[in-house]
Parts: structure tokens; sequence; C-alpha cells
């Protein structure tokens, strides 16, 4: 049979969270680029995975590039805001998410999009990849990317890759397993979700859920399944109660994503079927499929026939697993994880002693290669498990939140492999790191990283162990569609006329890199003059925890709300208020946090 041959500057396997920002950005750079997505949705995590309600880097200043474009086109599609949920500040519709990508892809004449495809094979010549085949085709490319969900590139090239555990020998990480305990050996990597959206019929009856007729491959009755299930997942919201559960991940229009840890839709046995074959790998995904089906089902014996499945949020695809409801693939919380030219362990992304902020990375010719922003709190799940891990929150803006860090270009470079790179979460980190570095905005900052490094690379007629970091961040950084921080500085949004140059200032002189994260500003923060439409008594209840008891509102006087910020200056001006003030607050009431997102303050 013969096959389609198609050259290009810029290959992108895989059209998820990192791979969609990768051809995106290098498409905006002039690089004629493909991308090759599994399924007809793009977006990964961020749509086809329906993990709708991103995690990390919320704070404005933290919201640059590709991601803060998103943030801001999900505002202005959904009419209903992003305000819903309580683990996330921004939850949206999960076709609208897909609908931003798209519509980005199609616009750029450079950028050949390419779905339902799958990598079969690699060709290489010498030490360097210079092909992909495909089902129908051949994609040759001066640079590929690695953007697949499992690293599949990776092993198809045989570039060598981690998988799971390191212990604490390896590289010192604090929190490493010291030996193999039965937690290691449950759990290989971090287990997946295969996340589902349910709906509020309201007055109505949803129609009644049937449970799959297996349980992890064992034929049951029905009775024998009841007591499985209710065995399985008994406890789901304890300590929460089924409507902080729900509205754990609220959508628009009375929707929940269902992507809950306790007792619920997480499953990882024997998760090195994933990488074992084709056929383990579909055994594997069959069983989490079945899980999740079944988390539904007794959801539904729990609830009531009240709330039922929204089967019209995800289009049906071609291998039979996912759609209408559920997910077009399980959410990956790992995957096979690079070789590179650098490794990021864990105490590369822990606060410096004292500080708010890691340490930013130092190359070997003593530069700083930082070239994306991540600050999730470092997050494991083991299901029946609990992992312990050395703690790099803080709280900031009247909530905890993660500490930030900076991701080397390093990272993303194979240590012994030319014409490619990767920008998911495949990229070199260690097993405890990927808790942290695997979020759907810190992805998209290392897509977009990698795609301009490849762009770049195409330019200059280099390898991408050759391009110098340097010229890479500033490419970032003026980029003009979606200009990307590459410093994390607290009180440094990029709309401030400042952000250029003290991301620049830090680049130059890492030795004067704040240990407060906090640029010494030469212009004052000038808060927004945005009309009020909240009036209440100001609380301090402790360090960064803020109340406002509601005053002006019928519909809401007396109503106790927790204050918090995303701003920089907002946060500012909480820390100095007294209790007893009376403050006029512009800002977006969240009734299932129960807390009052404040974006512009004054006391009466």
């Amino acid at each position: 049979m013969t096959i389609e041959v198609i050259t290009t500057d810029v290959l992108v396997v895989g059209g998820g969270t990192g791979g969609v920002a990768a051809a995106l950005q290098a498409a905006r750079r002039g690089a004629k680029t493909v991308l090759a997505s599994e399924f007809s949705w793009l977006g990964g995590m961020l749509t086809a995975a329906g993990v709708a309600a991103p995690d990390g880097n919320e704070l404005l200043a933290w919201q640059t590039g590709i991601w803060g474009a998103f943030l801001r086109s999900l505002q202005q599609r959904q009419p209903q805001g992003l305000d819903h949920a309580w683990v996330s500040f921004f939850t949206y519709e999960p076709q609208i998410g897909a609908a931003i990508f798209a519509d980005w892809v199609q616009a750029l004449s450079n950028l050949l999009w390419l779905p339902e495809r799958y990598p079969l094979e690699v060709k290489k010549q010498g030490n360097g990849i210079t092909a992909v085949r495909f089902a129908d085709c051949l994609v040759q490319a001066k640079v590929t990317l690695d953007a697949t969900e499992l690293g599949d590139v990776l092993a198809l090239a045989e570039i060598p890759y981690r998988w799971g555990w390191e212990w604490q020998s390896q590289w010192q990480e604090p929190s490493a397993p010291i030996h193999p305990s039965t937690l290691t050996q449950t759990y290989a990597v971090q287990a997946p979700t295969w996340v589902f959206v349910m709906q509020d019929f309201a007055s109505e009856s949803a129609p009644a859920l049937v449970a799959p007729a297996e349980v992890n491959s064992a034929e049951v009755n029905s009775a024998e399944m009841n007591h499985e299930m209710n065995q399985m997942f008994a406890g789901t919201w304890d300590g929460y109660g089924p409507e902080s559960f729900l509205n754990y991940g609220r959508l628009p229009g009375n929707r929940f994503m269902i992507n809950w840890p306790q007792q619920g839709n997480d499953y990882g046995l024997r998760a090195e079927r994933l990488i074992a074959s084709e056929t383990a790998r579909q055994e594997f995904l069959q069983e989490a499929y079945a899980h999740t089906q079944h988390y539904a089902y007794f959801l539904q014996q729990q609830l009531g026939r009240r709330y039922g499945l929204a089967t019209d949020v995800f289009p049906h695809s071609s291998n039979k697993l996912g759609g209408g409801a559920y997910a077009l693939q399980p959410y990956y919380r790992e995957s096979r994880r690079l070789q590179g030219l650098t490794t990021v362990r864990e105490q590369d992304i822990l606060p410096i002693p004292g500080g708010r902020v890691a340490a930013l990375p130092i190359n070997c010719l003593g530069q700083v290669s930082a070239v994306a922003i991540g600050n999730y709190a470092n997050d494991h799940h083991y299901p029946g498990f609990r992992f312990s891990l050395h703690p790099k929150s803080i709280r900031w803006g009247g909530r905890w939140t993660g500490t930030p860090f900076a991701l080397p270009y390093e990272c993303l470079i194979p240590a012994t492999t030319d014409s490619l790179l990767v920008c998911e979460k495949n990229s070199s980190v260690s097993h405890i790191a990927n808790g942290a570095t695997r979020l759907q905005p810190t992805v998209l900052g290392i897509g977009q990283a990698a795609g301009m490094a490849a762009a770049l690379c195409v330019e200059r007629a280099c390898q991408p162990r050759e391009l110098p970091t340097r010229i890479l961040q500033e490419a970032l950084l003026q980029d003009p569609t979606a200009p990307l921080a590459v410093v994390p500085l607290f009180n440094l949004p990029p709309q401030h006329p400042e952000w250029r140059h003290w991301q620049n200032y830090y680049l130059d002189r890492p030795e004067d890199y704040p240990a407060d994260g906090n640029a010494p500003l030469k212009q004052p923060f000038i808060p927004k003059t945005v009309a009020p439409n909240f009036t209440g008594v100001f609380e301090r209840q402790g360090e960064q925890t803020y109340s406002l008891t509601l005053t002006a509102s019928p519909a809401l006087a007396s109503q106790i709300v927790s204050l918090v910020t995303l701003d920089a200056a907002i946060d500012q001006q909480l820390q100095h208020y007294p209790s007893g003030t009376e403050l006029q607050i512009a800002g977006r009431l969240n009734r299932a946090g129960h807390w009052l997102l404040v974006e512009a303050i004054h006391a009466k």
C-alpha cells in the first residue's frame, strides 16, 4: 500500500495540552508545522480528558502565554462565567475549550492538522529522528515533538526513558521512598482517572443507569455487583457531603465534572500495562472505563434519579470508549518520562529555605535556563494509600496556593538523541516532581516553549541542544500573540509596564532573584476602577484569612463569605485593613466555594 509522504519543518505528535500549544507556537513563529492528534478534539487534559477545571498557575501573574490567552477566550465564549466549582477558579464546558483550540489551529495556514492519527513507527538516521509513520502517511520533519499522553514516540524511537518510582538514594529527594513498599508495588505510577459529567435534572427523572456486566473482568450477578460497588465506593464523600462533592467540579448548566480521588474514579491497578503492549493497554483502558461506569451507577443509586449523565458533552470516538457523558480518554497523570539533559527533582521545585519561591534553574554554562512556570502543590494519586510529600504551599490572597518554580529547557531535550523535543508529561522530571509539573497550565507552558524552540532550531539550522536558551527565552517574552513569563514573580502581572524588564533582569542576574518572589517595582500598583457590586464589613480571622459580612443586598444581607484574590495589588490591600472596616468590593461570588473573588476594593 502506498502512503502519502508529507514534508514539514516541525512535526508535533499528539494533540493534547502540550501538543496543541507546541504546534500553535511553532506555526505562529513561522515554521511549517504538522499536528497529528489522536482524537478529533484538541487539548487533551483540558478537553478530551474532561478535566475542565484546571489547577495551578491561577494567579494573575502566572496567566501568561497560551494559558492566559485560553482563559481570556473562555471568559469571552462562556457567558455564565468561570466561577462555578471550588476545586478551581476556572470551570467551563469541555466543548468550548476544544472549539477554542480548533479555531486557533485552523486560523494558521502553515499548520496542517491531521486528526485521529496514531504513531506506528519512527524513522531514524544516525543519531536523529527523521520521520514518523502513521497508518496513511509518513511525515518527514526537521524537528519532531513527542506530545503523546504516554511518551509513545520515545518508546518507538528507543529513546531512554523512566517509568514509575525512583528511590531516595538516587537523587536524595525528601519525599521519595527509601525502598519498595506495598504502595510502590501496587501502583507503578499515579492513577489515571476516566472523567465523566453528571447533570442535575431537577424535577425530572434522569434516565436510569445500568452498571456494566463486569467488575475488574469478573462476571457477577446483580446483587454481587451492588455489594462490590458499595464496598468499592463507600465513603466517597465522607468529610464533604453530597452537595460539596458535586460542587467540587461544578460546571455551567447544573452539570458536574466527576474527577474524584476519594473512593472515586481514580484507577491505577497494574498501570504498567499502559506501556507493555497495545493489547495490554486496551485491557487497562477497558477496566478503567468500566470502573468509572460503575462509579456513575453507584452515584445515581446514592443521589437519586434527579442526577444522571450529561450525554451531550463529548463526541463519540472510534475506539468505542468514551463519548456522551464520558471523556474520550483517561486523565493520565504520569507518562514515560524522558531521560533528558537534566532531570527536575523534587528539591528543584521546593521553595528555598526561608523563601516563597524555588531557586531559578541554572544550566552548565551558569545561565538561567527557565522556560516555563508552575506553582501547583505537589499532588499524587494512589487510591487507598496516603502518601506524604514535602509541603510546598503558602497562604496568599486569602487562600492556599502552591509555591512557584521554573522548569529548565534542558528537561525537554533527550540526552542522546537529536531532532527531538518532548512537550507533555513526558519531560525529564522525577516521579516525585511529576506531581507538580503535570498540571494543565504548566504543560501548556512546556508545550509553548518546546514549539518555540523547534521553530527557532529550523530558523537557525541547529539541533535543540545547540539552541542558546537565552534566544529561546527572549522569543517567548517577545512573542506578539501570547508572550510567556519564564521567571515567577508574584507581583508582576503581564499587563504591568515593567513586566518584560524584570523578566529579563532576573534572567541576567539570578543572584538578585528575590526570595519572596516580589520584584522591586518602580511604578506602584494601580487598583482597577471597577464599580463595586458588594458592600460589607471586613473581618481579619488570621494570617491571610479574611471574611466579609455582606450588608447592602437584601438577598445576601448578613451572609458571611471568605475574601480571596488572584491579584497582587488586592493581596497587598487585604493585608492592611483592620477588622470592622466597611468595604466596597467589585468581585464575583462563588457559591460552591463560599468565597468572593475580589477584583477591586476600597474602604468607605
